[in-house]
């Protein structure tokens, strides 16, 4: 920066989390603004040395591995979706950026839904974690009038309520009419697609915010919202026409008339990425009526389905590339869909074995209470998710351990739904581990029972292809599912159960046609969690043993 900062930020690298170490300015004010404070003049360097553990939240965000081309509104654009950005700091020579949010909410947001879905730049897999500074200070930086340019003109398009205009700052100016809202139509059916299934595809062109599925005229479509139009614009330049799985479920996409979508739940019909807290719903239309009237008039516009009858026709992708009735999981597609691993697909099922990336199966779960956490507790919940084979509570850290689970879907499936959930009064973090298994203790190794393989158990809800549990996925709620329930109990049994173990029971009711089956509600989402480890298997007598789920059922 024009020479009269020598040094302006050092970076550390420590077991995979970067950690800004110093800041050391000539003839200039500090960078940073933080309640601990870490600058230096000159080549005197103080380090912030920690423990390795992740950083407390903060409104300011460290993103590393960002491409050296990268432009400021591309960076500006991964937070833009969460809320308002009030400041930028690019650090291009050592590839990495620290963003800054108007709040810390809008920051935890960004975070918990980057968690889940790893953000990309030009194609390019980028990471962020929160600073160890609380405060961006910037104002006298040299070469920071661009970065403020480019901060304004995005703050004064994308408003605070996420409403996408159809317009952004870019390297390249968005063609006329392009939303950022894709209507999707999947042709030639063949196999389930679900909500989950086009999230995977759709976010490796960028950040996907919404999505609602539907079926209209006997066909499965999608309205899907990106952060940006050009992502919109990628992933339709890409993907219109395309397989999911070969010679089927073929992908018709268009621009929508829709700038923005209103999603109410968040279940298996619709998701709002940004908004964890959104109730799953009871059976209530996902779409609210301005969507739903502009919508009907979209399909007016499209023509009959099934106007291209061959997917891989002149001008085809497919076609033009040399891979002729391929679908999504052939090489060389641009973005790498190949590692999505959409081969094949189990007929009926939510979670469908072999959807998921063919990526790592063990999950990372950091900020467990040690006074809590057992080897049991952690395969129970996380088996709501998929089947666990392995558990690893680290012996000198009992605040992390890793998880196996039986596929890199199932890994992705427990993420999403469990990063973020309090258990035990601790905030669970739950990322993708880089062990690509889950090592068994040598004989003779001291333990003390922290490690235990699940993998021939029992209680694995999804062993059985075809089984009902594949399609009753859904978050955790203060709603629980009860079943396997023996005639001889009753209410009042099954509330005392649940109040034994610590729970506020609200409402209660067993199924009109099958008294095996009952909801319970409880006074808060953490007791749902709680009571689903505590209870699920308990026994009932009559050789009946309790099955608890998670319900997207309110009483």
């Amino acid at each position: 920066m024009d020479g009269i900062v020598t040094d302006l930020i050092a970076v550390g690298l420590k077991r995979g989390s970067d950690e800004l170490l110093s800041a050391s300015v000539v003839n200039g004010p500090s960078t940073m603004s933080n309640s601990t404070s870490a600058t230096a003049n000159g080549n005197n360097t103080k380090k912030f040395k920690g423990d390795g553990s992740p950083n407390p939240p903060s409104r300011v965000l460290h993103i590393r591995k960002i491409p050296y081309e990268i432009s400021e509104a591309e960076v500006l654009s991964l937070g833009i979706p969460f809320g308002k950005v009030t400041n930028l700091l690019m650090l291009k020579g050592k590839n990495q950026a620290f963003l800054e949010m108007a709040s810390e909410e809008a920051a935890v947001t960004m975070v918990n839904y980057y968690t889940t879905v790893t953000p990309h730049l030009r194609n390019q897999p980028i990471y962020i974690q929160y600073s160890n500074h609380r405060e961006l200070k910037t104002d006298n930086l040299p070469n920071q009038a661009r970065t403020q340019a480019a901060l304004q003109a995005l703050n004064a398009v994308h408003t605070s309520n996420m409403s996408m205009t159809g317009s952004t700052i870019s390297e390249g100016p968005v063609l006329a009419g392009q939303s950022s809202v894709l209507r999707i139509i999947v042709e030639n059916l063949f196999y389930p697609v679900t909500l989950d299934v086009l999230h995977q595809i759709f976010t490796k062109y960028g950040t996907v915010l919404k999505i609602i599925t539907f079926t209209k005229n006997n066909q499965f479509q999608a309205l899907l919202q990106y952060a940006d139009p050009m992502h919109a614009h990628h992933a339709k330049m890409a993907l219109d026409g395309q397989n999911i799985y070969n010679a089927c479920c073929t992908l018709r996409i268009e621009f929508s008339k829709l700038t923005s979508l209103n999603v109410k739940y968040n279940n298996d019909k619709s998701r709002d990425f940004t908004r964890l807290d959104l109730p799953s719903g009871d059976g209530q239309s996902t779409i609210d009526a301005p969507v739903a009237a502009a919508f009907g008039k979209e399909t007016s516009l499209l023509g009959a389905p099934g106007i291209i009858s061959n997917p891989y026709g002149a001008g085809g992708f497919g076609h033009a590339v040399g891979f002729p009735q391929a679908g999504l999981s052939v090489q060389g597609i641009h973005g790498g869909l190949g590692h999505l691993g959409l081969q094949h697909a189990a007929v009926g099922g939510r979670l469908m074995h072999g959807m998921g990336p063919a990526g790592n199966s063990v999950l990372l779960v950091s900020n467990l209470n040690p006074e809590k956490v057992s080897p049991h507790w952690l395969f129970i919940l996380f088996g709501v998710y998929g089947d666990v084979h392995r558990v690893k509570i680290l012996f000198n850290k009992k605040e992390n351990a890793l998880i196996q689970m039986a596929d890199a879907n199932q890994a992705q499936l427990a993420m999403s739904h469990l990063n973020g959930q309090k258990v035990y009064g601790r905030v669970l973090r739950v990322t993708l581990s880089k062990h690509q298994m889950v090592q068994l203790p040598r004989e003779g190794q001291e333990d003390q029972g922290l490690t235990k393989d699940y993998g021939n158990s029992p209680l694995h809800r999804f062993k059985k292809p075809g089984s009902k549990n594949f399609q009753n996925i859904f978050p955790p709620s203060s709603t629980l599912h009860l079943s396997n329930i023996p005639p001889s109990i009753t209410e009042d049994d099954l509330k005392n159960l649940f109040e034994s173990a610590g729970s506020s029971v609200r409402a209660f009711k067993f199924f009109l046609k099958d008294r095996k089956m009952a909801l319970i509600q409880l006074d808060s989402l953490e007791e749902a969690i709680q009571a689903l480890i505590d209870l699920h298997n308990h026994d009932l007598g009559e050789n009946h043993h309790l099955r608890v789920s998670f319900s997207k059922s309110t009483i």
